[in-house]
């Protein structure tokens, strides 16, 4: 039987995002999220446009999106509840949260440089994606969203998750982690498989 809700949170999640930018003093700040999709070579990412994330993303332009597998856990659960705002703002503080000047040391992960952009990759996590700001979309009012489109402008991935020599991503090694409704998940086993996946192998396989 279905009912009707007004839920405290409407958030299904999805792959949990460690975003990786430069403070005002070129410093790094390293902040997770989990609300983002990916089409083609470009990523919607949508966050507090109060936060210190957002905030270095406008000024600099760019950053890194590191998605950590689900045995990375304990690590990205090391972020909750800080920021890397000071001082820190009252909502926030209001929630629990604190300020923290080295996001990478508290969380373990290892700083890399990066290619092309500024802000330095998580070294642990198999996937590291630098992008590059293309526009800031508004959203509905009155909010504090920021939906933000970034273009990929170079993608560093775990061998291990390859498939042989092509440049195909095997979804039976990759295991992320996922956030739903506030908790942390990874995936179970594949369930069935997809007619979809055919066509885009094959076509892997040509080039």
């Amino acid at each position: 039987m279905l009912t009707t809700i007004e839920p405290n949170i409407l958030y299904f999640g999805t792959p949990v995002v460690l975003i990786s930018t430069l403070n005002e003093d070129g410093s790094a700040n390293l902040a997770p999220m989990s609300s983002a999709w990916w089409l083609n070579q470009s990523c919607m990412l949508g966050m507090s446009g109060k936060s210190k994330t957002v905030q270095n993303i406008k000024r600099e332009r760019e950053c890194v999106l590191n998605l950590p597998s689900a045995d990375l856990v304990s690590q990205v659960d090391r972020l909750a509840l800080t920021t890397g705002a000071s001082p820190v703002p009252d909502q926030k503080a209001e929630m629990g949260y604190r300020y923290e000047s080295d996001k990478f040391g508290l969380s373990g992960f290892t700083q890399i440089p990066s290619d092309l952009v500024k802000a330095p990759r998580a070294g642990e996590c198999p996937v590291q994606l630098e992008a590059e700001l293309v526009q800031v979309h508004s959203f509905e009012e009155p909010s504090s969203i920021a939906a933000m489109e970034m273009k990929i402008k170079r993608i560093h991935i775990d061998e291990e998750l390859l498939m042989g020599e092509k440049n195909y991503i095997n979804p039976e090694r990759w295991n992320p982690l996922i956030m739903s409704f506030c908790e942390f998940f990874g995936l179970g086993r594949k369930l069935h498989p997809s007619r979809l996946a055919e066509p885009f192998m094959a076509k892997n396989y040509e080039k």
